[in-house]
């Protein structure tokens, strides 16, 4: 007698056919077939002790792989709070695959315990959202769930299980589709040769990288026109690395919220050649307030419409592809090099100032060129929501594309300790860092336990100030006061050991680097207490303010 195969069972066949390796959650009572079935298989379930965190640790995995992550719950309570690292993929752009069981087919369609319209509450927050009707559904289902995820724009994309057609038998013969990728296309020819025009007929251009250009490793190509155009190249907070910091073409990263020094670099340009950005990266009125500033968008898909992105030419394809096309079709120049000079002496002497600098608590200048004295390039640092993320999109140089990772599409605060946990899986041999405000990290910090018991080598630097340092900082600077901003924390060493990782505390700024250093040389979880002067924060925007001649 053949062996009959669960819908769970071939659910499972099926994400192992999409090449998934990890599936991070939290078991239910309407899931525990799915969990049970993953036990047999090649895939590896990761247990997290939150939903939230599970969904944080898929979406970071992907996107330093850019393959689809996945994450799994039970129904009702378990579902909804995956949602926030769900809605995070999607408006990050980064491919995610979220699962979660549902009441059964058999009285869903009444009031019942724990029923809550699942499929219609993701629907906002995905590319896909629906309910699997049936084992005979599985195969297609789970096909398209990742096709829309990772091949159309990226993001994430919902399926939910009725618990009766998770214990159901699968039909006969019912077996994984066969995964086809479309390959990357050529661009238009007609639409390179109108953006060769305009780029001939401008005198001030100016290139900026976004998400997509990180997410494509397109960084070679944008070097190569960058170089052939001798155009200076800003990065978008999620596009670090796409193009490199020590290139003398490197303008820095835009999207702080004040005018910084990158921001004069667009000022006077008249053709902005934007590649791999999207909108939700940061608003384009930062850089075009006057809507008269003619775009190229190079990309895998359209730009979505506003004001002031008025996209002249649209190159649709793969990006190196169209970059390597627009080198061949246009003209070697001259640039405003002098420019692009000064704003990185500007950035370059910022960081040189806080590297120097001995305050305690420490200023966020030397945290940051701490930070990276103690990473190489190839290491990873996810800077969490608030100010501390500010202090490293605007500061931290990177190297390589997705070596910097943050949130700027929801901006969800508490992704970066789980998130790193889905980075060492995805990275292993590579050195981890999550970078956070002691307020993120206790919204997620019970994942402490979930590295230590997965053996994962990572290091948490907590930013500390008693506060939501950010909140505190637009407060003073609109309001000129702030509250309810303020509170309490534990002993962040002793808590760390209570889990049974290393604790680290800063007393002095020359203590910092040696605890950077030897937390990430060790094959543990570590975590690193360090006072930080946020009065800095109005001095830098203070001093911005103040730029107002072109550089």
């Amino acid at each position: 007698m053949a062996h009959e195969t669960t819908t769970a069972q071939l659910l499972v066949r099926c994400l192992e056919a999409e090449g998934v390796e990890y599936v991070f959650g939290l078991p239910g009572e309407e899931n525990i077939g799915l969990v049970d079935a993953l036990r047999d298989s090649s895939i590896r379930y990761v247990l997290a002790r939150d939903e939230r965190a599970a969904s944080f640790m898929a979406e970071m995995y992907a996107r330093v792989t850019c393959r689809a992550g996945v994450v799994s719950a039970t129904l009702g309570p378990g579902a909804i709070n995956m949602q926030l690292g769900v809605a995070d993929a999607t408006t990050n752009s980064t491919p995610l695959v979220a699962l979660s069981a549902q009441v059964g087919l058999d009285r869903i369609y009444k009031e019942t315990h724990q029923a809550v319209d699942l499929v219609a509450l993701y629907r906002p927050v995905t590319r896909w959202s629906e309910l699997v009707p049936a084992a005979a559904a599985v195969p297609e289902m789970v096909r398209r769930a990742f096709k829309t995820a990772q091949t159309e724009r990226p993001g994430a994309v919902y399926l939910a299980v009725p618990e009766d057609v998770e214990a159901a038998q699968a039909p006969s013969g019912a077996a994984p589709l066969p995964v086809n990728v479309v390959r990357p296309e050529d661009p238009s020819a007609s639409q390179v040769r109108r953006a060769a025009e305009a780029i001939a007929a401008a005198e001030k251009p100016v290139m900026l990288a976004g998400h997509g250009a990180a997410r494509a490793a397109a960084s070679e190509a944008l070097v190569r026109l960058a170089e052939h155009l001798d155009v200076p190249v800003s990065t978008t907070f999620h596009g670090k690395g796409a193009f490199p910091d020590d290139h003398p073409l490197a303008l820095g990263t835009v999207g702080f919220m004040r005018h910084d020094y990158v921001n004069f670099g667009f000022d006077e340009a008249d053709l902005v050649i934007a590649v791999g950005y999207e909108l939700q990266e940061f608003d384009p009125v930062r850089i075009n307030p006057d809507g008269d500033t003619t775009i190229i968008h190079v990309h895998r898909f359209a730009a979505e419409v506003d004001d002031h992105y008025p996209v002249t030419v649209g190159i649709e394809g793969d990006l190196s592809r169209s970059l390597d096309a627009l080198v061949g079709a246009t003209s070697a120049r001259g640039s405003g090099a002098p420019v692009t000079a000064r704003i990185r002496s500007l950035l370059a002497e910022e960081i040189e100032r806080g590297r120097a600098d001995d305050r305690f608590p420490l200023a966020p200048q030397r945290v940051v060129a701490d930070t990276r004295a103690a990473l190489g390039p190839e290491d990873v640092v996810l800077a969490d929501t608030g100010a501390v993320k500010m202090w490293m999109a605007r500061l931290y140089p990177t190297y390589r594309p997705n070596t910097c990772l943050v949130s700027n599409g929801l901006s969800a605060m508490g992704f970066a300790l789980p998130g790193a946990l889905g980075v060492a899986l995805a990275r292993p041999g590579v050195r981890v860092l999550a970078a956070t405000g002691d307020g993120a990290f206790l919204m997620n910090s019970q994942e402490i336990e979930t590295a230590v018991r997965e053996r994962l080598p990572l290091t948490v630097l907590v930013w500390v100030d008693d506060a939501y340092g950010l909140i505190q900082w637009k407060m003073d600077l609109e309001l000129g006061r702030h509250s309810a901003v303020t509170f309490g924390n534990p002993d962040l060493v002793r808590y760390a050991e209570s889990f049974g990782a290393r604790g680290y505390r800063v007393t002095s700024a020359d203590e910092l680097l040696p605890a950077l250093k030897e937390a990430l040389d060790g094959d543990g979880v570590s975590v690193i207490a360090c006072p930080v002067d946020y009065a800095e924060n109005l001095r830098l925007t203070d001093r911005l303010g103040a730029l107002t001649d072109p550089l």
